[in-house]
């Protein structure tokens, strides 16, 4: 099954790459939330939907180009959480950091979730409190770790003041900035050690990666020390988060 996910997630990415950095393909439009969205995330969404449906018909899918009322999804045990374009801000700016998410959902929890940065060619995946990632061919477990002062990652397009306060109050650290869920991914490949995340986000934005995360051996709590929990739900928003080794 996870190797079927890989597979369609570098599907999309294939599709995505055909659009990027053109700019006849740029046609943004703007969600009710003043999110961009382009061809290119629509395109990756049909594939996607298309696949998952071939693939286990029986599963929901919930996309973030698409998602189902609250009525048809409240009494959902089982389904597929899909970002097909995470990072459409990077993808329009140019700067490689966007990602397909694709990732199952089974009780509230991420039980197998890939994450896929085309533009890098870089492929995260996770089942089973195990995870890998794949460049150039080669395919290896990672794990998080501990590394002193701590690499902190943080969000490259959603600075805050909560944040900036947070990091003064770090301690000794460095920091980083990315887009999309590669943030989770650099911990769980323990390039970084913390991921805190005060500003607003999505379910579709952090389930796949919160799955390779706690696969490699972190923890995606919220600020009260709860795991992110992804049942069914009216409202589509994540508390605050962090990504760490405790």
């Amino acid at each position: 099954m996870l190797e079927k996910i890989c597979q369609l997630a570098r599907e999309a990415g294939n599709a995505i790459m055909l659009m990027y950095k053109k700019e006849s393909m740029l046609d943004i439009s703007r969600k009710t939330d003043n999110s961009p969205v382009t061809i290119a995330d629509i395109a990756a969404h049909n594939i996607i939907l298309q696949g998952l449906r071939k693939l286990i018909p029986e599963v929901p899918v919930l996309s973030e180009e698409d998602p189902p009322t609250w009525s048809e999804r409240q009494q959902w045990q089982s389904y597929w959480l899909v970002d097909p374009l995470d990072g459409t801000k990077e993808f329009i700016k140019g700067n490689d950091e966007f990602t397909i998410n694709i990732v199952l959902i089974n009780q509230g929890n991420p039980v197998l979730g890939v994450v896929y940065a085309p533009a890098l060619d870089v492929l995260y995946s996770a089942t089973e409190s195990k995870a890998w990632k794949e460049k150039d061919g080669h395919k290896v477990r990672i794990h998080a770790c501990n590394a002193r002062p701590p690499l902190v990652v943080v969000s490259r397009s959603h600075a805050d003041d909560e944040l900036k306060q947070y990091l003064k109050q770090l301690g000794e650290h460095q920091t980083i900035a990315i887009g999309s869920s590669l943030k989770f991914c650099l911990v769980a490949e323990g390039k970084a050690q913390l991921y805190p995340r005060f500003g607003q986000t999505n379910i579709w934005d952090t389930g796949a990666g919160h799955a390779v995360a706690i696969a490699a051996g972190a923890y995606v709590r919220d600020w009260q020390g709860k795991p992110l929990d992804y049942a069914p739900r009216e409202s589509f928003l994540n508390p605050g988060f962090r990504v760490s080794l405790f």
